[in-house]
């Protein structure tokens, strides 16, 4: 999983991917640290590329996100992007590697 930095990191990956899974992670929460294994385990069975952004860390990222798709932030938050629009997106419990697999198809 790749981590997303900057609001460039962010639109680089759209610019470059048909599709990709964006995860909203808190470095502090239990619920988030949940949804992160079930993003790994999502990513041991697809190739779809994967990024992460670190709120706490980079929360001008964060907000450019839910700016830039008009999604409301919540902690976690997992996107399923394909041609630059969210197919898909998901928040905390709801966060699973077959739902985010299901969003795929």
């Amino acid at each position: 999983m790749e981590q997303l930095t900057s609001i460039e990191d962010f639109k680089k990956a759209i610019e470059q991917h048909d599709e990709l899974v964006l995860l909203k992670h808190s470095l502090t929460c239990p619920i988030s640290r949940e949804a992160k294994g079930q993003i790994e385990e999502f990513q041991s069975f697809h190739d779809v590329p994967t990024y992460i952004i670190h709120i706490q860390d980079h929360r001008d990222v964060s907000n450019f996100v839910e700016e830039h798709f008009g999604i409301k932030h919540e902690s976690p938050q997992v996107f399923y992007i394909k041609n630059g629009e969210v197919d898909y997106h998901a928040s905390h419990w709801e966060i699973t590697s077959k739902k985010v697999e299901k969003a795929l198809q």
